[in-house]
């Protein structure tokens, strides 16, 4: 009997799907600058759009697991990718600060639809127990190389269309990222205990099992220092950088400007950590998930003090996102996975939706806070010493996190 296949066309669409999405909404900190030039707007008022899309992602992701797993994942896709699109058109056209603010969360719910709730569940259940955590791990990664292209795509696009003409080309290709639908198809890979069990019983016995609320608590400073470096390291760099030497590496590299060096920024992180998701998946099935969680956000937690505690060079800005970049989405392979080793498939995405809500409110306060903190002090400082306490806090609350299976616990 030949052993299954660690690469299946589940997988490879699923990476299409999250990698497409993922470029787009990874690009939104590029945009922050212009808009607020155009229309004179206070940095908050950017940076509350983009909070509240953040927040919108997180309420959105554990209604669209149940929708996957109640009426289908394709379908569950499709509105998400409709949801996106049209947010992102109806953003194009608006002047006022509400406008985008409100629009935001269509965009939000979109990336609910198309983003790792659903996709890492579909690809989760698809895969192999001996291929499971690797294959989170590609998945994830495959969002991390959305994010190696989505920034430099919006800072070139802007160098040649206004920033509304730009919206509605994200929109199109979110739109084209339902060609890889067609190949989504994944078994219903549960026990019989599992698929018996309504989701009403696996919901109420998750949110009264302790590992389970220190696993959503948890994952709250991934989601704070994920969004507020997304959004703010663009603009952050642009404004604090020491200048590029025209005649040094960077510059020889094309790199010239802060505003330039920002961007690729970001996509170095994104390209840092298709390695960093990929090790993680496949240490995850290796090691005990919640000890690789823990040393992840140490390693996040110094990284930030000691980047913000030293001068901020070009060299510095590129050392960090390397380094930020390897630890960046590798919690979600590792997270995801805990989530359905102990509770199992069937409702993988329901609560893994529930537990990324916490990213997500994360996120909306370090973007929400990086935006409204730079209109009252002119930086960021408090904001980044912020995130590297609640980095602290995620190392230290996973340790108690009991990681069996519910059976095995419950016997």
């Amino acid at each position: 009997m030949s052993k299954p296949s660690l690469i299946t066309p589940v997988l490879i669409s699923g990476c299409i799907i999250v990698m497409l999405g993922f470029a787009v909404r990874a690009s939104f900190g590029v945009f922050q600058i212009p808009i607020a030039e155009e229309f004179h707007w206070a940095r908050a008022e950017f940076s509350l759009a983009i909070a509240i899309q953040n927040l919108a992602w997180g309420i959105g992701q554990p209604f669209f697991g149940a929708i996957a797993e109640k009426f289908g994942d394709r379908k569950a896709i499709i509105a998400g990718a409709l949801f996106y699109a049209v947010g992102l058109l109806l953003s194009s056209q608006a002047v006022s600060p509400i406008q985008h603010q409100l629009l935001e969360i269509l965009v939000g719910f979109g990336i609910a639809g198309t983003g790792f709730g659903v996709v890492l569940a579909v690809v989760g259940r698809a895969a192999a127990p001996e291929h499971r955590s690797m294959t989170l791990g590609i998945a994830t990664a495959a969002g991390s190389m959305g994010q190696v292209i989505g920034a430099p795509t919006a800072e070139l696009l802007l160098q040649f269309y206004p920033w509304q003409v730009v919206f509605m080309i994200f929109a199109g290709v979110i739109i084209a990222s339902l060609l890889a639908l067609p190949f989504i198809r994944s078994p219903h890979v549960a026990t019989k205990a599992e698929l018996e069990e309504s989701m009403g019983t696996v919901l109420v016995r998750a949110f009264k099992d302790p590992s389970y609320t220190m696993i959503f608590l948890g994952f709250f400073s991934c989601g704070y220092q994920l969004a507020f470096i997304t959004a703010h390291f663009p603009a952050f760099v642009t404004e604090l950088c020491g200048p590029i030497d025209p005649a040094g590496m960077l510059a020889g590299m094309g790199i010239t400007t802060t505003s330039a060096l920002g961007a690729v920024s970001i996509s170095v992180i994104g390209l840092a950590n298709i390695i960093g998701t990929i090790t993680a998946g496949w240490l995850g099935k290796k090691y005990t998930k919640k000890y690789l969680l823990s040393g992840i956000y140490v390693g996040r937690t110094l990284a930030a003090a000691i980047f913000i505690a030293l001068p901020i060079t070009p060299e510095s800005v590129l050392i960090f996102s390397a380094v930020m970049g390897a630890l960046w989405l590798a919690t979600v392979p590792l997270t995801s996975g805990l989530v359905a080793h102990i509770y199992g498939l069937r409702y993988m995405g329901t609560l893994y939706g529930f537990v990324f809500l916490s990213h997500q409110i994360g996120g909306f306060l370090g973007v929400w806070l990086g935006g409204k903190m730079y209109d009252i002090t002119g930086d960021y400082t408090l904001v980044w010493w912020i995130g590297v306490g609640v980095g602290a806090f995620s190392a230290i609350v996973h340790l108690p996190v009991r990681e069996a299976p519910w059976t095995a616990k419950a016997a």
